[in-house]
């Protein structure tokens, strides 16, 4: 479709629907598509309980969507305080470029549920990431010149943005659906649509979606696990895609 390899590799990271990291890769390989990537993936994420329930709802029967997930078990101090060390470590192998967008998702969880730097935690939860976001708006929105935003690259971007968006979440209820056919105990395959970075948009939408078909199903605390691990899938894929085009 005329994009460099650099480029795609950045307009395919939309599919993960996280801001940070579609702004991370493509300030790495492709800056000057910096502005359209990073509205786009805002806007997907803006737009998800559009995008999103159709999606699920034709991939899903009824009865599918009529599972019940089991409560979730209690989760001890030590796994709590062992989960960030393990996850960073792991990522380490896996993808060592994407250490920039873990590092911090895991120091940062790591200090919160240590419990013993509570001042730092809500700092960096509150001052420090409002600062951040203040001046990520600045600089994408300095990147998003007349010249470089208004071209037919950019409306490229916007629609291959959404087919990325809808392949991510279409794949997650698919794959659910193939492990429903090896577990005993099945899994809700609306779960996998929240297999997405985009937090807790993607879980509510999942919740939602359930409860339509049945009001006592809760299906949130269970979505949010499939998002919290979209965050950490979409910085790792970041991180390959980032390896395979240095």
């Amino acid at each position: 479709l005329g994009f460099l390899p650099k480029e795609a590799a950045s307009i395919a990271i939309i599919g993960g629907a996280d801001g940070p990291t579609s702004i991370f890769l493509t300030a790495k390989l492709a800056p000057h598509l910096i502005g359209p990537v990073a509205i786009a993936a805002y806007s997907y994420m803006a737009l998800i309980p559009i995008i999103q329930p159709p999606i699920m709802r034709a991939l899903t029967t009824r009865s599918e969507r009529l599972i019940h997930m089991p409560d979730p078990r209690p989760v001890s101090r030590k796994e709590l305080l062992f989960f960030p060390i393990v996850g960073l470590l792991l990522c380490c192998f896996l993808a060592p470029a994407s250490i920039p967008l873990l590092g911090t998702f895991f120091f940062g969880n790591l200090m919160k549920v240590s419990g013993v730097v509570d001042r730092l935690a809500r700092t960096a939860s509150s001052a420090i990431i409002d600062t951040a976001t203040i001046f990520l708006g600045f600089t994408v929105g300095a990147s998003t010149q007349a010249d470089v935003f208004l071209t037919g690259k950019s409306i490229g971007i916007f629609f291959l943005g959404a087919v990325a968006f809808s392949i991510a979440t279409g794949s997650g209820v698919l794959f659910a659906k193939f492990m429903n056919l090896f577990l005993k105990e099945k899994i809700n395959p609306l779960l996998g649509a929240a297999g997405v970075s985009a937090v807790p948009g993607s879980a509510r939408e999942v919740h939602l979606v359930g409860q339509k078909e049945d009001p006592s199903n809760f299906l949130l605390m269970h979505a949010m696990a499939c998002n919290s691990s979209g965050v950490i899938g979409s910085a790792i894929c970041a991180g390959i895609l980032w390896s395979f085009n240095m």
